[in-house]
C-alpha cells in the first residue's frame, strides 16, 4: 500500500488542497519567491498561474486561493519586491526639501547598484514595459505608495506633476543604465551618474538645482 504522504519513489509529491495553518505563512511566502523568479525570467505575458505553481511545487488550486489571478498574483509579488524602493519616500521626507533632489537620486541608484534588489527591480520594469495589465499595477502603486506622498510635500499648485517629472527623470536613466545597457550611460561611476542627475531631478521638485544654493 502507498503512503499517501510521500511520492513515488521516495519523492514528495506536489501539495495539493489548502495547507495545515501552520504551514500557511510559509507556503504563501513560496509561491511569492517563485511568482518573482517567474516574472523575472519569463515577463509578464510568459508566465502562468500553473508556472508559478510548478516552481513552487504546489498545486494551482493554493495559487488562486491565496492570491486569486495572474495579475493579483503579479501584484502582490510587486508590492513586496518594490517595498524597498519605498526608501525615496523616506529620503524625500527626511530632510529639506531643497536637497531632497540628492536624496531622491541616491537611494533609487542605490537600489539599482545592488544585485539583490535589482533583480526584482528588473522583473517589474520589464513586465510594466511588456504587459498593459503589469503596467496598470506598477501605476496604481507608483502613484498610491510613492509619488503622492512625495507630491504633498512640495509647496507648489503643480505638486503631482513634478514628483512625477522627477521621478521619469529617475526611472530613465535607470532604463538606460540597467535594462537597456546604453554605452557609455552603463560603464560610468554610478557618482559620476548621480551628482548630473541630481540637479535635474531637485529642478523638477522645486524649480531649481541644488548647485544653486
Amino acid at each position: 500500500m502507498t503512503d499517501a504522504t510521500s511520492g513515488r519513489g521516495g519523492v514528495s509529491s506536489r501539495r495539493r488542497g489548502r495547507p495545515p495553518r501552520t504551514e500557511s505563512a510559509d507556503t504563501r511566502d513560496r509561491i511569492l519567491d517563485a511568482a518573482r523568479e517567474e516574472f523575472s525570467e519569463r515577463g509578464y505575458e510568459k508566465t502562468s498561474v500553473r508556472g508559478i505553481a510548478k516552481a513552487a511545487d504546489v498545486d494551482s488550486a493554493l495559487v488562486h486561493h491565496y492570491f486569486g489571478t495572474k495579475e493579483q498574483v503579479f501584484e502582490a509579488a510587486v508590492e513586496v519586491a518594490f517595498a524597498p524602493a519605498l526608501k525615496v519616500r523616506e529620503a524625500v521626507l527626511e530632510g529639506p526639501l531643497d536637497d531632497a533632489g540628492e536624496r531622491m537620486t541616491r537611494t533609487i541608484f542605490g537600489l539599482w547598484e545592488n544585485p539583490v534588489t535589482r533583480k526584482p527591480l528588473l522583473a517589474i520594469v520589464r513586465s510594466a514595459v511588456n504587459n498593459d495589465a503589469a503596467a496598470a499595477v506598477f501605476r496604481r502603486l507608483v502613484s498610491a505608495q510613492l509619488l503622492r506622498r512625495i507630491a504633498g510635500e512640495i509647496d507648489a499648485p503643480d505638486a503631482e506633476l513634478r514628483a512625477e517629472l522627477a521621478a521619469a527623470q529617475l526611472v530613465g536613466v535607470a532604463m538606460m543604465r540597467y535594462v537597456i545597457k546604453i554605452e557609455p550611460i552603463t560603464s560610468v561611476d554610478v557618482e559620476q551618474i548621480i551628482a548630473r542627475v541630481a540637479p535635474v531631478v531637485q529642478g523638477h521638485l522645486t524649480g531649481r538645482g541644488s548647485s544653486d544654493s
